[in-house]
């Protein structure tokens, strides 16, 4: 996990280091400037002049000089390089969530990935900047002032080694009681960004249900979980400052007194034979402060890696996730034609599902032939175009795509080669332009405006103060439904693809201008494969072939007359929607 994690650091490795070294200096300064301090004292108690006060004086003041400017040399490198390192670090999982195929989504759910993205990486950049900088600064500080205080105060130093054990056991303790609270918390911090997201996403229905009540209390109990499981954490680890405190003054309390009574009456039991005084008394006292001080912030350390330990752990559950789809290594580049061939194909979403949500579809299409697919809700009609740009794979059998099985194409050239426009229209934030060149990135203005009159967008486009150029909101809000799907079907014509899938595209469209939308695709891209998924059987009855599917598989297939003639299910259909009444399967 720490390998992983640490392969984000990259060009910020120098300003990591150089944040070490800085402290390192630092402290050294830190420590001499007591030991100093003491001959000091010691110079002053023995009567010395003027001229070696100012001298130690002005030694004394530069390396405090010296010691600020390492501590501001190291806090600048160790911003640089923690800021960095999480620039890095949500790129490269950002980066990895775009490798990923649905089942990879769907497993982890996508209000979890912002949860990693944002809180978890935030986690980790704390915790990375205490250990490039605090977690260095407190053992070398531990260790140096543990050294200057045997040399300065011999034996009485043994107290600062015989607290150790106390707080060690101390935070030994917390972190194992507060770690399993925290990854509690982080899996219901999930459920409360998915109960925002889809709080947002749905903000229509709940007003019109008037269940904005019901939203508040629902997210309202997240929140208190969230609470009550941080307000537990807290408290154990709020016995971490006392026992630190506890430990600090009882030194302080045990430095002093028996300090003082070696100063009155000389060096006895531990201190036989340490010429003892003032100075010496002064830098003890000031390298136990330091010493606890280390130990503290030590302690402060253990409770962020605590906290940053499951964000880590999560993060790295996301990098090491392996896409379930991926190009082949020597992939096929280039897509002959539109043909299509579905071959004893069977799917289903989880392995472990009791039964294929598609089973037995044997299919043919030409390239450059309309297919219309019918069928009820559960038919299995968004999954069935799904897997030909292998938004899926299939579990059994093939799909072959301009002859070529589509595991065997690279997943680029694949879906540049197929446009679809899924039955939930996607816009996002920025123009209408930059919106359509989603399709083609460098598609001229007069691609764009080609696209959208055959997609019937020129229509109210042309109407928009700032036309083309007018800004779209995020999700699109800011066009109705009818005009989200005539823009992403532009999107997907202008890409010029050799198969075209429209998945209940033209729903919120009226007739007539579906009927526009059709007859532009029919004559425009003649040679591409055209497939349309739709409710309304207007919307495929010019098709080359229409497949009627139920439960999974296709149960009937023909031209429009053809299926009038052979199938009743069709023939209800298109009785019940075009109030047409048939005798004897003739229209």
């Amino acid at each position: 996990m720490i390998k992983k994690l640490a392969a984000s650091v990259r060009e910020y490795k120098k300003p990591s280091v150089a944040s070490a070294v800085f402290v390192a200096l630092e402290v050294v300064m830190e420590c001499l400037i007591p030991f100093f301090a003491a001959k000091l004292i010691a110079e002053i108690d023995g009567g010395c002049e003027m001229g070696t006060v100012i001298g130690y004086g002005v030694l004394l003041i530069l390396m405090a000089c010296v010691s600020l400017t390492f501590g501001a040399l190291a806090g600048n490198a160790c911003a640089t390089a923690s800021c960095g390192f999480a620039k890095n670090l949500r790129r490269d999982l950002f980066s990895r969530v775009q490798t990923f195929s649905f089942e990879n989504i769907d497993r982890i759910s996508s209000a979890s990935l912002v949860t990693r993205l944002t809180t978890d990486v935030s986690n980790v950049q704390m915790a990375y900047m205490m250990l490039i900088r605090v977690a260095i600064r407190s053992p070398l500080l531990l260790i140096f002032s543990l050294v200057m205080a045997f040399v300065m105060g011999g034996g009485m130093a043994l107290i600062f080694v015989a607290v150790a054990p106390i707080l060690a056991f101390g935070l030994i303790m917390v972190t194992r009681l507060t770690l399993p609270l925290f990854r509690r918390v982080f899996r219901r911090y999930d459920k409360l960004n998915e109960s925002i997201e889809e709080n947002i996403a749905g903000a229509r229905v709940v007003k019109s249900y008037v269940r904005e009540d019901y939203e508040t209390e629902k997210f309202d109990r997240e929140a208190k979980s969230v609470c009550a499981d941080f307000t537990r954490a807290e408290k154990i680890l709020a016995f971490n400052a006392p026992l630190m405190q506890f430990c600090l003054y009882a030194v302080m309390l045990f430095t002093l007194f028996f300090g003082a009574r070696a100063i009155i009456g000389g060096g006895t039991g531990f201190l036989a034979g340490v010429a003892f005084d003032v100075g010496k008394l002064s830098a003890l006292l000031t390298y136990g402060f330091q010493i606890l001080m280390s130990l503290m912030m030590l302690s402060m350390i253990f409770v962020m890696m605590t906290l940053s330990a499951e964000s880590a752990r999560r993060i790295a559950e996301v990098l090491d996730e392996e896409p379930t789809i991926h190009s082949p290594a020597h992939g096929a580049t280039e897509v002959k034609d539109g043909s299509i061939s579905f071959e004893n194909v069977s799917f289903r979403y989880a392995k472990n599902a009791e039964r294929f949500v598609l089973s037995d579809v044997n299919l043919s299409i030409a390239s450059g032939q309309t297919v219309g697919i019918l069928g009820g809700t559960g038919s299995s009609k968004s999954t069935l175009v799904g897997l030909i740009p292998r938004l899926y794979d299939v579990c059994e059998g093939s799909i072959k795509v301009g002859g070529v099985d589509v595991r065997e194409y690279d997943l680029d050239a694949l879906r540049h080669a197929v446009a679809m426009v899924l039955q939930k229209n996607q816009l996002f934030s920025g123009t209408i332009k930059e919106n359509l060149r989603w399709g083609k990135p460098d598609a001229t203005d007069e691609e764009i405006v080609a696209a959208c009159r055959m997609a019937c967008a020129d229509e109210f486009i042309d109407t928009l103060p700032e036309g083309y150029d007018t800004y779209i909101e995020q999700g699109g809000t800011n066009v109705s439904g009818g005009q989200k799907q005539r823009l992403c079907i532009a999107r997907a014509l202008i890409a010029n693809p050799k198969i075209l899938i429209l998945d209940d595209s033209t729903s919120a469209v009226d007739t007539k201008t579906d009927a526009k939308i059709r007859a532009a695709l029919a004559s425009t891209l003649a040679d591409a494969t055209k497939i349309i998924i739709a409710q309304r059987v207007a919307s495929v009855m010019e098709a080359d072939v229409i497949l009627l599917l139920e439960g999974g598989r296709i149960i009937a297939r023909g031209s429009h007359e053809e299926l009038l003639a052979s199938s009743e299910v069709y023939r209800d259909i298109y009785e019940s929607q075009c109030s047409v009444k048939t005798e004897g399967g003739e229209a």
